[in-house]
């Protein structure tokens, strides 16, 4: 069975956001980045704004989608859909996480991520730190 999932790749001055899984949840303390299932009757944006709120208190403005892929887990296939984002409204709580961490690209290796995000992280270390969304400002220019 394959589960649609959405994550929010939020932007803030050349850093982005990261978030650490519970300890008692699959994948515990693995890295990630926040979102979670597309609920029935709910656009992806409209799903990943959802998830936003509920695991960090804040008000994202999904963009464009920065990826696309599938992975399959032992337990669980997904098919995660990754937006650039930055914040509109609020500071991120940890609601749900262990923890929560602004990094650069620079910095990922330095942190162990849930098997579905390497793709990913190897395209963010591709671009660097000439991303363009650096800022909601940077969003408001565009």
């Amino acid at each position: 069975m394959m589960v649609e999932v959405v994550a929010a790749l939020i932007w803030d001055d050349g850093r982005f956001l990261i978030c650490q899984r519970p300890a008692h949840k699959a994948r515990g303390l693995l890295w990630e980045f926040v979102g979670g299932k597309v609920e029935k009757g709910e656009t992806k944006k409209q799903a990943l704004i959802r998830e936003c709120r509920e695991e960090l208190d804040v008000t994202i403005a999904p963009k464009d989608v920065f990826m696309e892929l599938v992975h399959e887990y032992p337990d669980i296939t997904v098919h995660l859909t990754l937006f650039n984002a930055v914040i509109a409204d609020g500071v991120p709580q940890k609601l749900e996480h262990n923890d929560i961490k602004w990094i650069k690209p620079n910095e990922i290796r330095g942190f162990k991520f849930c098997p579905a995000d390497k793709k990913i992280l190897e395209r963010i270390i591709e671009a660097g730190e000439t991303h363009k969304y650096t800022s909601i400002h940077s969003f408001k220019k565009l």
